[in-house]
């Protein structure tokens, strides 16, 4: 094995999806790099293919785009480059700026960011250094985020999108063939 192969071999396209089928997993997300290695364990898969969907498709309350900033964040701070390069695509298709997506990098000098994209990025900022988010980083994000669902839905998507970089980087998940690593730019974090 090689130092950057990933620890468990990805299922086969059919076979993923014949996994994915069996758990109720999307077909939009049975052929991804990650759900081929996840449904080796198709029970777990399930639960964390739930998850996703409730966070990015089915009864979501968290704005898209701060949610999309947030992920950007975390792959960055993590160096975490599927979850960067996935959720570049994913946050393009959202017609969210390059350049907004970008400024994710170093958020705190952007002038192009809101008060709410800078709060809720140093949400972000305060789980990866200490653990859960300051009081007076929640206030800011109050301001901005009106019901307790979208501050419920802050929290648990920092966790779990910090969780998908370490499981992401832990198993050494490939990107998609034909993908290409850390867009626009192809700069990468130093780790």
């Amino acid at each position: 094995m090689t130092a950057d192969a990933p620890r468990i071999d990805l299922l086969s396209l059919e076979e993923a999806a014949n996994a994915a089928g069996s758990v109720g997993i999307s077909e939009q997300m049975a052929p991804l790099s990650v759900f081929r290695v996840l449904l080796r364990h198709p029970a777990m898969a399930g639960e964390l293919a739930s998850t996703l969907t409730t966070l990015l498709f089915r009864g979501n309350k968290l704005d898209a785009r701060l949610r999309e900033l947030i992920i950007m964040r975390i792959g960055w701070r993590t160096g975490s480059v599927y979850e960067w390069t996935q959720h570049w695509r994913v946050a393009r298709g959202l017609d969210i700026p390059e350049a907004d997506l970008a400024a994710s990098r170093d958020w705190r000098g952007a002038a192009n960011l809101s008060e709410a994209d800078k709060a809720v990025l140093q949400a972000t900022d305060d789980t990866l250094d200490h653990g859960m988010i300051s009081d007076a980083t929640w206030e800011a994000c109050c301001l901005h985020l009106g019901t307790e669902a979208e501050r419920i839905e802050l929290v648990v998507a920092i966790g779990n999108w910090t969780m998908f970089s370490q499981l992401l980087k832990s198993l050494r998940i490939p990107l998609e063939d034909g993908v290409e690593a850390w867009p626009p730019d192809g700069q990468a974090p130093r780790t």
